[in-house]
């Protein structure tokens, strides 16, 4: 079993900028390929970004491509996402996540572990 628990989040103005980060335990990290999904009142948990394994490789949604960076430690089984010129739209509960799948790392299903979630509240 994997837990993760994420940190980071809080209120921040448009334009500002949050890095938020998810530290895990009972498992061997660098197994897992590593991602942050988001959900907002009322709508859908989607997929933000995601790391491989090894760092090698990183994806995100449209939506925050040149915003956000997602980095990894695998020395100290961390993850992080730095939020940069963040929108009211960034509002959400952000949650870290773990696969053990290399392909399709948008999807929610594919993800075994999750985090409890991290609170972004963007004002405008």
């Amino acid at each position: 079993q994997v837990q993760l628990v994420e940190s980071g989040g809080g209120l921040v103005q448009a334009g500002g900028s949050l890095r938020l980060s998810c530290a895990a335990s009972g498992g061997i990290f660098s197994r897992y390929t590593m991602g942050w999904f988001r959900q907002a009142p009322g709508k859908e948990r989607e997929f933000v970004a995601a790391i491989s394994w090894s760092g090698s490789f990183t994806y995100y949604a449209d939506s925050v491509k040149g915003r956000f960076t997602i980095s990894r430690d695998n020395a100290e089984s961390t993850v992080h996402l730095q939020m940069s010129s963040l929108k009211p739209e960034d509002t959400a509960v952000y949650y870290c996540a773990a696969s053990i799948y290399v392909d399709y790392v948008r999807t929610r299903d594919n993800y075994d572990y999750w985090g409890q979630g991290t609170q972004v509240t963007v004002s405008s």
